[in-house]
């Protein structure tokens, strides 16, 4: 049976009546939870039935705020990809078989990788399928900043002349030895389930010894297991021990033969590119730094391998994460972002264990009790209390990103998306990368967010989208202003910010020197975006 892609059904679990339902859910959402952990008393059920039916007491709800008046900042960027020296062009292998993996990637992350003090450039490039039988010609790409902004291309001097299908990335110094090491995530080539319980992990642990990475993932154990597909990733010392440790999100069980086979297409169209909701779910990964170079993997005896109560398969769908120490008690958190399933909610208990509480915190699912196309996070106090952080989430089309802000003393969160004045200027955008920063300098976080379709062809079944989206950039008013959030237009940051893109990862970094933050957006099948930000003093 062909899985169609129509107007009705791209729409019916994203439709415009959650914008209408939103406030008053956001302010029930607490008391909702309250009654669903009294009422099951079990928590794999919270997992399955997020929908409750049981009365719900009342509860103040959060102020709509009005629209600004105050005037708004000029914080002007200018492309400077090509002047800059970046000739990078991301290589996704997409092809008439529309494979699912073609419509991720890639990662990209800025880094002092030579310790001479100022931010280089890492771009992760996916490649050609190895069953095309094209050559591999697609590497990664390392600049070299020379402190003004420009860069060099020191690819094959620094060792990173690679080819895989790279994912994400995350730098860390995991050998204590004061320079910047490198993880790659990756997906497997898999051409069948069969194929993909004989491969290797795709992962790759790059070890920077003064200035040349030297690839030691088979003695590190961190390859990931047979038939992985790497998403996001991050150092983290989640043990105290002094040394950091690793986590990798994991998104499907993916292979190309049932890939194939799921005949996705668009309304009077050809193939489109796969569904999450029919591919298994996949575990994240937790490696144990042990201090002599080698990892161990202690996933399963951490708690992170969740699965669903009848059928015992891996519920996640992850791809991304952040770490906070949420509830205070100095043991850095994770939580991890996940694609059509609940988001995880990861306390660190102390002892070499984490507990899931997601749903229990109010993170999990939207304010109707739904699971949504989860994708890109970021943390941070973004109203400048200590007591109150902010969990930002890029989501799918149709659906608006997610702002969920935590009450004081308590790992509770309450989404205020749409009363902070985020919610609905996001709804139409499918949004990858997002992030905090300061643009402006005026010392609140801004908010960033990197969009993109996956369809190329998507405004045939949907006049509202388009596969090439701008970015968007919402200035922070701060908490005392009626909209805390206000979205700014080309006026404000500029035409070369607003052009469309199909955007994936973002980062940033004063790359000049000049005390002002400026973005790297990576673009999926297409060179990258260097963004120089030109705040006046």
């Amino acid at each position: 049976m062909d899985n169609q892609y129509d107007n009705e059904e791209l729409d019916i679990e994203r439709d415009d009546t959650v914008i209408g339902v939103a406030m008053w859910y956001s302010g029930i959402g607490l008391a909702a939870i309250a009654v669903i952990a009294l009422g099951v008393g079990a928590y794999l059920w919270l997992q399955q039935k997020p929908v409750v039916d049981a009365p719900i007491a009342d509860v103040d709800l959060p102020t709509v705020r009005a629209p600004l008046e105050k005037p708004l900042p000029k914080i002007p960027f200018e492309d400077i990809t090509e002047k800059s020296g970046i000739q990078f062009v991301h290589e996704n292998g997409a092809d008439v078989e529309k494979l699912l993996p073609e419509t991720m990637g890639g990662g990209c992350a800025f880094f002092d990788y030579d310790s001479d003090g100022d931010q280089d450039i890492f771009l992760v490039n996916s490649k050609s399928w190895s069953w095309n039988g094209k050559s591999p010609a697609s590497t990664m790409a390392l600049y070299e900043n020379d402190g003004t902004g420009v860069f060099t291309d020191f690819t094959a001097k620094a060792g990173l002349d690679v080819s895989f299908y790279g994912q994400g990335c995350a730098v860390g110094d995991f050998d204590n030895d004061g320079d910047a090491d490198l993880y790659v995530t990756a997906v497997s080539e898999n051409l069948s389930s069969i194929q993909k319980e004989t491969q290797p992990g795709a992962n790759h642990l790059y070890r920077n010894d003064g200035g040349v990475f030297v690839d030691i993932t088979k003695d590190a154990g961190v390859g990931g297991r047979p038939g992985d597909w790497g998403t996001s990733c991050g150092w983290f010392d989640f043990d105290r021990d002094g040394d950091l440790d690793l986590w990798v999100c994991n998104y499907l069980e993916w292979s190309r033969e049932f890939d194939v086979k799921q005949n996705f297409t668009l309304t009077g169209g050809g193939r489109a590119y796969g569904r999450p909701q029919v591919f298994g779910g996949a575990f994240c990964c937790l490696y144990r730094n042990e201090g002599d170079g080698s990892f161990a993997d202690v996933s399963e005896a951490a708690g992170l391998h969740l699965t669903n109560s009848v059928t015992g398969a891996a519920t996640g769908k992850s791809l991304g994460l952040a770490f906070c120490d949420f509830d205070g008690d100095d043991w850095i958190d994770v939580v991890v972002t996940n694609d059509t399933v609940q988001n995880f909610l990861f306390r660190n208990k102390g002892d070499g264990t984490f507990e899931e509480i997601a749903a229990l915190s109010g993170i999990a699912y939207d304010t109707n009790g739904a699971a949504r196309g989860a994708m890109g996070i970021d943390v941070a106090c973004a109203r400048n209390d200590p007591d109150c952080r902010g969990v930002v989430i890029g989501n799918f089309s149709n659906e608006m990103s997610a702002y969920y802000c935590s009450l004081p003393d308590s790992t509770q969160f309450v989404d205020e998306a749409v009363a902070a004045g985020i919610g609905p200027s996001t709804r139409l955008f499918l949004t990858f990368g997002i992030l905090f920063l300061d643009a402006d300098l005026d010392g609140w976080q801004d908010l960033f967010h990197a969009n993109g379709h996956l369809e190329e062809e998507i405004s045939k079944v949907q006049a509202s989208q388009t596969y090439e989206q701008a970015p968007q950039l919402f200035w922070n008013a701060g908490t005392s202003s009626d909209t805390e959030f206000v979205p700014l237009t080309p006026k404000e940051v500029g035409d070369d910010f607003a052009k469309p893109m199909v955007g994936r990862g973002a980062s940033y970094a004063d790359i000049a020197g000049d005390g002002d933050l400026d973005l790297l957006i990576a673009v999926t099948g297409q060179r990258p975006r260097l963004l120089r930000n030109n705040l006046e003093a």
